[in-house]
């Protein structure tokens, strides 16, 4: 079983309520069994919302608010689903395909928390998690 970010696939969970959809990625998953997610709306952040980044460990929106918690519960809340979903299958999690550079699926980079689109290397708060727990984690912009 594959995770694969929601927005990937072309659900409108993206933080400006629009998608990042990816052919690639939807043509690499066929005939695979994958779960779509997004740590953020399942933390109960809204669509849209205010972009949020990663800096000194922590999560912050533009004007300042810390929302490290909601990055934290949304990335627990989904891989404790996605363990549910993987042991009633009885399916091991091959890996994921999470969006690059994002707070929360970023693998590798991620924006480096002065909105100036900087990026540096790190990981963001659901991959960390995911690596974290042994689970391959790779962007799609590793199969484009």
């Amino acid at each position: 079983m594959y995770i694969i970010s929601a927005c990937l696939l072309g659900t409108d969970c993206k933080y400006n309520g629009g998608n990042n959809y990816c052919e690639a990625v939807e043509k690499l998953i066929k005939g695979h069994n994958y779960i779509a997610v997004c740590p953020e709306v399942t933390g109960g952040f809204s669509t849209p919302r205010p972009p949020a980044e990663i800096r000194k460990g922590r999560v912050y929106r533009p004007d300042g608010e810390d929302v490290t918690e909601g990055f934290r519960e949304g990335a627990k809340m989904v891989f404790n689903e996605v363990q549910r979903k993987s042991e009633e299958g009885g399916e091991e999690i091959e890996m994921a395909i999470l969006k690059a550079r994002s707070p929360s699926c970023g693998s590798g980079t991620i924006y480096d928390g002065a909105f100036s689109g900087t990026v540096i290397k790190g990981d963001g708060v659901f991959a960390q998690l995911l690596k974290q727990k042994g689970i391959k984690v790779i962007t799609e912009e590793d199969i484009l």
